[in-house]
């Protein structure tokens, strides 16, 4: 507590468009909980990448009606959620696949290993971008010549 005038540590955030490709339940509640994220590779098959849960309590019945109603496997065809990890629970496995309907715009501050490495916020929906629109190929990071910087 109290100010402080040392070295402040400033995070680079992106974003990126996702499909949602399956949700889960909030946990004893009968509404959504969190978004499963996808994208599309090149050969056209749809990898879970993350998920996020930053869904405003209010949003939730609706939501959830609106997901419900597109329920439809498989949800994603290439990495799908649910795998062995050392965070998995029993409840980590339970998710409702949806058809590939609708897209999300989310913040992140790191993608490695094929996935969001932390859980992203959800910034908007986007309707205006179709879900084939959302590739790995957005998540590739231009390299730059660190002495450019320094001239």
């Amino acid at each position: 507590s109290g100010e402080r005038d040392g070295m402040q540590k400033i995070k680079n955030y992106r974003s990126a468009d996702c499909v949602v490709g399956g949700f889960r339940y909030n946990e004893g509640k009968p509404l959504v909980g969190s978004l499963l994220l996808g994208l599309y590779d090149r050969q056209g098959l749809l990898h879970h990448v993350g998920f996020t849960s930053t869904i405003k309590r209010d949003d939730k019945p609706a939501l959830t009606k609106k997901l419900e109603k597109l329920i439809a496997p498989p949800g994603f065809t290439g990495n799908a959620p649910g795998g062995p990890s050392r965070w998995s629970t029993k409840r980590s496995g339970e998710w409702q696949p949806l058809r590939p309907e609708l897209v999300v715009e989310v913040c992140y501050d790191h993608f490695a290993g094929e996935r969001f490495r932390h859980g992203t916020k959800l910034m908007r929906w986007r309707p205006d971008k179709s879900p084939r629109q959302c590739t790995m190929d957005q998540l590739k990071q231009k390299k730059a010549d660190l002495m450019q910087l320094l001239r």
